[in-house]
């Protein structure tokens, strides 16, 4: 059986994505940003040998960008974003011997980074990689695990600590994947010189 790659995306709706974004930069442009991120995490992952997984925000898109033939789609469950992800991942591992999700906004993630989470897989129980900004734009687990995805204050610089805290008390390893920049603010967008 393969592994498979979960990949969070949004509806790239305008007014609905990227609101930070939209705060200084406008809707529009916000849009834009996105679809380029959604297009960055498309050519990254659409090669690999894995069974991918799109789930969508809102409803599933048939015409858009992603191929229906590459790319298994499916739309995330009600609930904050630990309910989605937790739901997502008991659905996967359910057919998969491994699973990692990915979100859309880190441009920096390549395709070495998601093959090393799974390889990663082989020797711990958890594979993660953490944002700048106290989140993280990826984990990997072979076994659902539904505690690292209640209890965890979402949207905030605590994700990652606490999520940690979640794998210590189950006394279980976790492979540290490389720190990456998070797409929130125009800043975390100019500063690193990203362009649509």
């Amino acid at each position: 059986m393969r592994d498979a790659l979960i990949i969070f995306v949004k509806n790239p709706v305008p007014g609905q994505v990227k609101t930070r974004l939209a705060a200084t930069m406008g809707h529009e442009t916000a849009l834009q940003i996105y679809r380029a991120l959604l297009h960055r995490i498309r050519q990254t992952t659409e090669p690999m040998p894995v069974a991918k997984y799109l789930f969508y925000s809102d409803f599933i898109e048939k015409n858009d960008e992603w191929p229906n033939d590459l790319f298994i789609k499916k739309t995330q469950c009600n609930g904050d974003l630990g309910e989605r992800m937790g739901n997502a991942f008991e659905e996967v591992l359910r057919l998969h011997p491994r699973a990692v999700i990915v979100g859309s906004d880190v441009p920096g993630i390549t395709s070495g980074i998601v093959q090393e989470a799974f390889e990663q897989l082989a020797g711990h129980d958890f594979a993660i990689g953490g944002t700048d900004d106290g989140g993280y734009y990826l984990l990997g687990m072979s076994e659902y695990e539904p505690s690292l995805f209640t209890g965890i204050e979402w949207s905030t610089p605590l994700v990652f600590s606490q999520t940690m805290e979640a794998m210590g008390r189950l006394g279980k390893s976790c492979a540290l994947l490389p720190v990456l920049p998070d797409i929130d603010y125009e800043e975390d967008w100019t500063k690193h010189g990203w362009d649509i």
